[in-house]
């Protein structure tokens, strides 16, 4: 039997009778078009990213295999699939399909290897199924069925029955409920219990006992090949570490998927939108990887709500997004959404590009000395602002007194605050030195620990507020609202 990770033989063995063969890819065929019409979005496009699909009786059922030189394939086990119907061989690709996603979005090597958290995948994985997919039961195959050789064990007990194929969530909840009620402590009811994945994870190991209630059919639930609980294992089935899941290639079709998915959601796709938006929630409080995985494919943006305020660390790339949407597009600084987010999902700093007929572009920076002020913010500014091509800067000081400066000066304060001085010098009411400000800026950004009495310019949307620590970031709360971020001193 060759192993799992040489495609090449694989495609070259002749896996079983043809008449069975074609009939399995039929179905399979079948299953996956319903898939790119709807039913699951995320399971088309990674079957879509398999080049190769092999029919094959190393495995009890089927997988998706992720090697070690980049390439991805899907693998069935032809006899299994003909033993299922139609709605069966779907339930199946959009099993492991979801497994995949798992692996990809829980990438802890402790958790993944948790039996708890084995169980719960099996869990969460199927009840999404049964709800996506429209069923009220799992798909069945005869019962005591062995995939490798097609039929019965030829001693004509159990022939007409059939037997469910994985792990029943309804059933792993009434386990855990009486195991918990044995503990004399208290469950959750199950649409509490099956909220999120890590909460299914979570109440299962409050659990004493994780043995799986009823056969399952995945090769990834279990070490002895068809996750069957331990009966006798079939000649030829590949165990569990026999199905290859490279990291690296997982990452990689994993981003792929939910990228191209993204895409379809936010050109206006229902099916994409709504698969996602399951997905995200169903990860929710996973960490502050998975929230920085959804917030660099647009799930904020995805939702609708993208809150004025971002509260991350990396204040400076925040402030580049910002600066640049408050500067018009066709003019001369652009900030390019698609490339910057490409740049950023590889990990370089996002970049402000011209583009179009030149118009300088007016930036007004004032700085809050009435307090503490960073040094690290300061240079930083100087250094965005200074260059910035196509923009002209200027440069205030305040307390309760307005003062133009040049980088680089002394500047000095200490005494009250008022920002409605900087407004009014802002919009041209207020002279410094027998000098009105005579341009109209594009953006005014404003950095304070935000403690004076509120004001409201004519063009909010033009602010920018940075907060210093342990500032009021009041901006954010005023209405209507305006771009506030918290800076850090020590950055």
């Amino acid at each position: 039997m060759p192993r799992l990770s040489d495609l090449r033989r694989l495609l070259a063995e002749e896996p079983a009778d043809p008449e069975v063969v074609e009939e399995a890819r039929r179905r399979k065929e079948a299953a996956l078009l319903d898939f790119g019409v709807g039913q699951s979005v995320v399971a088309s496009w990674l079957y879509a990213k398999c080049h190769h699909h092999i029919p094959t009786t190393a495995i009890p059922t089927a997988a998706v295999v992720a090697t070690g030189d980049g390439s991805c394939a899907l693998l069935y086990n032809p006899c299994f699939f003909v033993e299922l119907d139609f709605d069966g061989v779907k339930f199946v690709l959009f099993h492991e399909a979801r497994h995949l996603m798992h692996r990809h979005l829980y990438v802890d090597e402790e958790l993944r290897t948790d039996p708890a958290f084995t169980l719960a995948a099996e869990v969460v994985i199927n009840h999404v199924a049964l709800r996506r997919l429209g069923r009220s039961t799992l798909p069945t195959i005869p019962a005591r069925a062995r995939s490798g050789g097609g039929g019965a064990d030829g001693d004509g007990k159990g022939e007409g029955l059939r037997e469910p194929v994985g792990v029943d969530p309804e059933l792993v909840y009434q386990a855990y409920r009486e195991d918990l009620r044995r503990q004399g402590l208290s469950a959750l009811p199950y649409d509490e219990f099956i909220h999120t994945d890590l909460t299914v994870y979570g109440e299962l190991r409050r659990m004493k006992a994780f043995d799986e209630p009823v056969p399952a059919y995945c090769i990834h639930a279990s070490g002895d090949g068809d996750g069957s609980g331990g009966r006798e294992r079939d000649a030829g089935r590949a165990g569990r570490g026999d199905v290859p899941l490279d990291a690296e290639t997982v990452e990689r079709l994993g981003d792929e998927v939910l990228r191209e998915v993204m895409q379809a959601a936010l050109r206006g796709g229902a099916a994409a939108r709504e698969e996602l938006l399951d997905l995200a929630d169903r990860t929710a409080d996973g960490g502050e990887r998975l929230n920085r995985l959804w917030g660099g494919l647009g799930l904020d943006k995805l939702r609708g709500t993208t809150p004025q305020t971002r509260r991350v660390d990396w204040w400076q790339r925040w402030l580049t997004d910002v600066l640049a949407s408050k500067l018009a597009e066709s003019d001369r600084l652009v900030y390019p959404k698609k490339h910057g987010a490409i740049m950023l999902a590889l990990g370089h700093d996002p970049m402000l590009a011209r583009r179009g007929p030149e118009r300088t572009k007016v930036v007004l920076i004032a700085f809050d000395t009435s307090g503490s002020m960073p040094d690290s913010v300061v240079d930083w500014l100087t250094t965005l602002v200074g260059r910035t091509d196509g923009v002209e800067s200027h440069w205030l000081s305040f307390d309760g007194v307005v003062r133009p400066f040049v980088p680089g000066e002394r500047v000095t304060g200490g005494g009250g605050t008022d920002f409605q001085n900087v407004v009014d010098y802002a919009e041209g009411r207020l002279e410094v030195d027998g000098k009105r400000f005579e341009a109209e800026p594009d953006a005014i950004i404003m950095v304070t620990d935000g403690y004076a009495p509120h004001v409201t310019p004519a063009d909010p949307d033009r602010w920018i507020w940075l907060i210093t620590d342990g500032g009021d970031d009041w901006p954010e709360r005023h209405d209507p609202p305006m771009a506030c971020h918290r800076v850090t001193s020590g950055r």
